[in-house]
């Protein structure tokens, strides 16, 4: 018996427990391969996961029990990925990337502008997913107390004329009426107003947007360029503080 219980011991012992710290993603789609996937990757890099396959189901158990980061379908059964987060907005701030089955611009402002903080369309990469899940928990994670140190100031805001930025809350707003960006649209237009007037390469709009190792098409930040000058155009029409400079890259004037 002695042996029998040494070797439970041991074997309980070499069994990982669950960190504490470990962050905990829910994942809600009515796709179970989606899911499966999905779930398998983020487990890969560390992440727990928790799954649901209809929006009904999920607003219960994200109410009960929060997870970290949630990422949520729109097309779904019972109740929607719009209707979900506008009912979880009701009493949550929790984390939320929507997955589309299309690049529906009418989808994204909406999504926005209820407290999505970010929109990817399938068919998706999911280093992608990881990269995007990963910036949105480093922005929304409180600062780490240091022993018995001053925490570190938060971000201050960037102004740059009429452009105003609020790293920490992820707000932007021109002429002081906001702007709803994702996580990648922001790090760009972060990474051109940090410097009027430097035009930046698309390689190096990339690298401030995707800082995980993603492996992105350069056409991809014209991608965002273009809808980001969209957004702001819908609050002021005469916007053009995004320049292109062919052949070269992109910059911000604050003239």
């Amino acid at each position: 018996m002695n042996q029998q219980s040494s070797t439970a011991q041991a074997t309980s012992a070499a069994t990982p427990a669950t960190p504490a710290a470990q962050q905990v993603i829910a994942l809600v789609d009515d796709d179970r391969n989606i899911l499966a996937s999905v779930s398998i990757a983020l487990q890969s890099e560390g992440f727990a996961t928790r799954v649901y396959t209809d929006g009904a189901t999920a607003l219960k158990a994200l109410t009960e029990n929060p997870p970290d980061l949630a990422v949520f379908d729109i097309k779904m059964p019972r109740m929607d990925g719009m209707e979900l987060l506008r009912r979880l907005r009701e009493t949550s701030t929790l984390p939320v990337i929507f997955l589309t089955s299309k690049d529906d611009e009418q989808d994204e402002a909406a999504g926005l502008a209820m407290g999505a903080d970010d929109y990817i369309a399938k068919p998706f990469s999911q280093n992608l997913l990881i990269a995007r899940i990963r910036a949105i928990l480093r922005r929304s994670a409180p600062a780490p107390a240091m022993n018995g140190e001053v925490p570190p100031a938060p971000a201050e805001q960037m102004r740059r004329g009429r452009l105003s930025m609020d790293p920490a809350r992820h707000q932007v707003q021109w002429d002081g009426r906001p702007v709803s960006l994702t996580v990648t649209e922001f790090l760009i237009l972060e990474a051109l107003a940090a410097r009027p007037g430097v035009i930046k390469s698309r390689n190096q709009l990339m690298d401030a947007a995707y800082p995980d190792d993603v492996f992105v098409d350069d056409r991809t930040v014209d991608s965002h360029i273009k809808r980001m000058r969209r957004k702001f155009r819908a609050t002021d029409p005469e916007f053009g503080a995004i320049e292109t400079l062919y052949g070269a890259g992109y910059s911000f004037t604050d003239g």
